[in-house]
């Protein structure tokens, strides 16, 4: 099993993060994903079908797309998603939630930052900050019942790993993190297989 990705990618590090915190095998090749993407290496450029990090080549399948690699890592390796139905549909809805709220508005607002990019021009910039509080402030919420994670409150599951992804860089977005949240992420942190992104990646 061989996955790609690189130290910018909130998508690439929550999957990286998820394997390496589960022991579970692979190779691991950084792509730059600043180069033109006709520079990038023929194994990467003829799997990637949309052209972006994270990808996952395993058993002749090539797997792209960070929150539908974790639902198959889950189910191939029986790990992070229950089995309870109930359960394994609440997972699934945080990931699609992931997707379009907290993974869409974040990395807008750090790449402005990260990279220098022109100011936001109009209302950009307040629509994502409002985005940021309260798509944060619905994980507050749900952590403030005293859980440990997003789902299962006895292990953490692909949700949180989902969630994660993202949150690591909230520094990087000059974005606060709420109480429960923080909490959260510490406990994400000490997980075996745990580093930063420009280690892990």
């Amino acid at each position: 099993m061989k996955l790609f990705g690189h130290p910018e990618s909130g998508h690439a590090f929550k999957v990286r993060f998820f394997l390496t915190a589960h022991n579970i095998e692979h190779e691991y090749e950084r792509v730059d994903i600043f180069s033109s993407r006709s520079e990038r290496q023929k194994e990467f450029v003829e799997n990637a079908r949309y052209g972006e990090v994270p990808l996952l080549l395993h058993d002749n399948e090539a797997l792209v797309q960070s929150n539908s690699i974790l639902l198959y890592v889950a189910d191939r390796w029986q790990l992070g998603l229950s089995q309870k139905t109930s359960l394994r549909q609440q997972t699934v809805e945080w990931l699609m939630w992931e997707a379009n709220k907290i993974g869409m508005c974040l990395p807008q607002l750090r790449s402005f930052l990260r990279y220098e990019m022109n100011e936001m021009q109009g209302a950009a910039k307040p629509w994502l900050l409002d985005r940021y509080h309260h798509d944060v402030g619905i994980i507050e919420h749900v952590l403030s019942d005293g859980r440990q994670w997003i789902v299962d409150d006895a292990v953490p599951s692909i949700a949180d790993f989902s969630l994660c992804g993202y949150l690591v860089f909230a520094d990087q977005a000059n974005v606060p993190v709420p109480p429960y949240t923080t909490r959260w992420l510490q406990r994400l942190y000490e997980l075996p297989g745990y580093q930063p992104p420009d280690q892990l990646l």
